[in-house]
């Protein structure tokens, strides 16, 4: 089922996305290690694609994880790194230039990028199918756009956990995580933004914590602690998240006494339009019937 929003609604509180970042910045080191894993896997896609990108731009880039990953590889010349958050720009300037912008709000002239390049940043997008309408438009004729976002399935432990502790406590629910996209509605945005050749997938990425506050604490140092626009404003009751760590060690913990928290690492690839890109047969084209193909003798014995 899907968990996208309609795209005129106005999920996260992009404020709180740029303040969670610049908080997370100081630290960054210390809990870069699911963006450094995703992003050497964005890049490993590049390896299977035999062409040079001579201008390409990282959309939300944290602390340059990217252009550490490239290292001069996948046929990028220059990577412009762009992240909302200023402290995290300046993180990743040690790696190559840096934008500071809204990835809602592309500063790009049209046509103007060989590439675009997203880790793990477009899950916190208002209007994805606009951002991703900017993205094919800022790119030139066979453009490529390459992307991860988490999808619906992360972190699905956590929330199970939560909403039963908050629901136990105090009889009621408010949005405590972030709706994300499946592999269908990834697949289906990039149609709808105007792309070529869109494919989606997903990888699952199983981090095992000593206990749930552990994970608690990465979130926070990731940026990615909860900022729907919905969300209690105070902090969140302690007694609930007790609770909810409590579930989680009940529910989930192993022989070892660990538990695993999952991320689901959705994967999208596709192209800015070019007359030079294959295109399907239209119907009736085909030089052989069906007909003939299973009519044709068996030749092998």
């Amino acid at each position: 089922m899907s968990t996208v929003p309609p795209d005129s609604m106005t999920v996260f509180d992009r404020r709180i996305v740029r303040l969670h970042r610049e908080r997370a910045a100081a630290g960054w080191d210390g809990f870069d290690f699911l963006m450094r894993e995703t992003a050497e896997r964005l890049v490993d896609r590049l390896d299977d694609i035999t062409r040079s990108f001579p201008l390409a731009l990282d959309l939300g880039c944290h602390g340059g994880e990217i252009a550490q990953a490239l290292n001069g590889r996948g046929g990028i010349v220059t990577l412009i790194q762009a992240d909302l958050s200023p402290s995290m720009a300046c993180r990743a300037a040690d790696h190559g230039p840096v934008l500071v912008c809204d990835e809602e709000t592309l500063p790009v002239a049209p046509a103007s990028l060989d590439a675009v390049l997203s880790n793990l940043s477009l899950h916190w997008v208002n209007d994805l199918p606009g951002a991703l309408t900017q993205a094919r438009r800022a790119l030139r004729p066979d453009g490529l756009f390459l992307a991860s976002l988490l999808g619906g399935a992360t972190l699905g432990e956590l929330r199970t956990c939560l909403a039963d502790a908050e629901i136990e406590i105090t009889g009621g629910l408010s949005p405590r995580a972030s709706p994300l996209a499946d592999v269908r509605d990834a697949g289906d945005l990039l149609a709808r933004a105007g792309f070529a050749l869109p494919t989606v997938d997903a990888d699952v990425i199983t981090v095992s914590y000593e206990s749930p506050i552990r994970l608690f604490q990465d979130l926070r140092g990731m940026g990615e602690s909860n900022a729907v626009l919905t969300r209690r404003k105070t902090m969140s009751r302690r007694d609930i998240l007790f609770r909810a760590a409590e579930l989680y060690m009940e529910r989930h913990a192993g022989p070892d006494g660990r538990v695993p928290a999952t991320f689901e690492v959705i994967t999208m690839t596709a192209w800015a339009p070019d007359a030079s890109q294959p295109k399907p047969l239209p119907p009736g084209s085909g030089r052989a019937s069906l007909a003939q193909a299973l009519t044709t003798p068996d030749t092998h014995h």
